[in-house]
């Protein structure tokens, strides 16, 4: 019989995201739902298990790792991407990577709460309001404003959508964008140095890459006007944290609203914990009951497709 490891499920809601009863006698499904991030202990952990569900990005398997699980047949990632997984390794040593469908406009909806919470400092006054006070600050409307959205892919075409209701002007950049595309998402392609000074709010949509990675440092962050407000629900390493943090103690810019970090889960003394101009989540783009019924579901299907000897949504194949 199979055993299946379902990793990272730090909420608990793995085995009631999918009916994992249809594998009863073909496979065994075990839930951890605490991080590892020592190798060895990892690397121990899994050993048994031929079949492994990664929760996005929370654990990386690379090359290391995947040389000291034998057992491991099939990795199972919730996306169709995953840039914490060493495909070629994977595929060296014969271990499928199957993916599964993504979290339609939840990330999007995160990102407008992140402005939202920013531009009306609602995190301050919610805590305000349960200490005894009462109007503390005084919020900044979004009618008018410049919404810069840096990658005008499938999320931030979506998040441009909802700019546009706010009677925003939309500007947009990426490496590989046309004008035909910014234009058909009501926004004006412009220069990153321009996007980054003419626009209140900023918000990153880009996939990590080696071209992406730092794109945003101490040039770039310097750029932002004193009132413009930072939002990344993208990939931490897209701005570079030590810059990030050194202009936020400056109050550079008003504030950022941040979902993604360097380094997750946010180690406790992390300095970005003690800054009171920004709003913190936890990597929480995608997370909906919604999301996870399909990353959970889709794996279900995956594994059975797999004992069936007829994989399918195969990412490194």
């Amino acid at each position: 019989m199979l055993r299946v490891a379902l990793l990272d499920d730090y909420q608990d809601v793995g085995l009631t995201s999918a009916d994992w009863h249809r594998l009863d006698g073909k496979a065994s499904v075990e839930v951890f739902h605490d991080h590892l991030t020592d190798e060895a202990a990892l690397a121990e952990r899994l050993q048994p298990f031929e079949v492994v569900m990664a929760l996005r990005e929370r654990t990386p398997f690379r090359r290391s790792l995947l040389q000291r699980l034998p057992n491991l047949k099939l990795l199972c990632t919730a996306g169709m991407r995953n840039a914490s997984i060493d495909m070629e390794a994977a595929k060296e040593r014969g271990v499928l990577v199957c993916g599964t469908g993504g979290g339609g406009r939840a990330t999007m909806e995160l990102t407008w709460g992140l402005i939202l919470a920013l531009v009306r400092s609602i995190p301050r006054e919610d805590r305000s309001v349960r200490a005894g006070g009462w109007q503390e600050t005084v919020g900044c409307g979004l009618d008018g404003k410049t919404l810069g959205i840096i990658g005008l892919g499938n999320i931030g075409g979506q998040v441009a959508e909802v700019g546009r209701a706010f009677h925003m002007r939309l500007l947009a950049w990426s490496q590989n964008l046309t004008d035909e595309r910014a234009a058909a998402c009501g926004a004006e392609r412009v220069s990153k140095d321009e996007l980054l000074s003419q626009s209140d709010i900023v918000t990153i949509h880009l996939v990590l890459s080696p071209r992406s990675s730092g794109l945003l440092g101490e040039r770039e962050l310097a750029l932002l006007r004193p009132s413009a407000y930072l939002v990344n629900t993208s990939r931490g390493p897209i701005v570079d944290e030590t810059a990030l943090i050194l202009a936020l103690r400056r109050n550079a810019f008003a504030g950022a609203g941040i979902d993604v970090y360097d380094r997750e889960p946010l180690p406790p003394d992390h300095p970005l914990r003690t800054l009171p101009n920004v709003v913190l989540t936890p990597h929480l783009g995608y997370v909906t009951g919604d999301t996870y019924r399909v990353f959970y579901g889709q794996t279900l299907e995956n594994i059975e497709a797999y004992i069936a000897g007829e994989p399918h949504r195969v990412i490194n194949g």
